[in-house]
């Protein structure tokens, strides 16, 4: 990842600024996490901003009876085909990445959160919106952006994950900001700490088998 991401870097300014006032959503999701209600959210986030696009990268999108479906998913909840572009597979992992150059703001899947798609999106610079729920698929997304130093990223409800995903949408200067910034939050985060991981689970592991001799005895 760290190889094919400086490769797929870009350092030409964000997308938001290079061309106003359009704001490219995406997700790389699998398909399936797409379900109707998180169209419809995204959908609600499209409809406050009229210029905005939303780009879908899956592999499953190469077969046309999967887009059409996609397609008419957000159809139904107002959005015109051409505020999509909908995305198949990328063999090469460095092009997949250099596809995050075109995004301006993440949108995460719910309740099953993306997980790799998100250290993806982080790693190349691009902020990633996320809705927690309940259970760890749900809890995925707050973990990472909250041990990346991104908790603000996070919302409790739907309608705080639309108002996270305009207001950012709107902060031009802390959109270019994160973007310029948040690899090297990544890089000096307790996700990128392996060494500190690998203690810390060495210390777990050390008192579960001291909990379990000291039950023996």
């Amino acid at each position: 990842l760290e190889e094919a991401g400086n490769a797929a870097l870009s350092h030409e300014p964000v997308p938001a600024e290079q061309k106003k006032p359009g704001i490219v959503f995406g997700s790389f999701n699998n398909r399936s996490k797409i379900t109707p209600r998180v169209a419809d959210i995204w959908s609600a986030i499209l409809h406050a901003l009229p210029d905005s696009t939303l780009l879908i990268k899956a592999r499953h999108l190469a077969d046309l009876g999967t887009k059409d479906s996609l397609t008419s998913l957000f159809a139904k909840s107002g959005i015109q085909e051409s505020r999509l572009c909908l995305m198949d597979y990328i063999p090469s992992k460095a092009s997949h990445l250099e596809l995050y150059n075109s995004v301006d703001i993440a949108l995460d899947t719910f309740p099953y959160n993306g997980t790799t798609t998100t250290c993806e999106a982080l790693w190349m610079g691009v902020p990633v919106i996320t809705l927690s729920g309940d259970t760890h698929v749900s809890r995925v997304g707050a973990s990472i952006l909250t041990s990346a130093g991104l908790g603000d990223l996070v919302a409790h409800s739907p309608e705080e994950y639309v108002g996270k995903a305009v207001a950012l949408a709107a902060d031009r200067a802390r959109l270019a900001s994160l973007h310029e910034g948040i690899r090297a939050m990544l890089q000096v985060s307790p996700l990128m700490d392996a060494e500190g991981f690998t203690r810390t689970l060495e210390s777990l592991y050390q008192e579960m088998w001291r909990e379990w001799c000291r039950g023996k005895r």
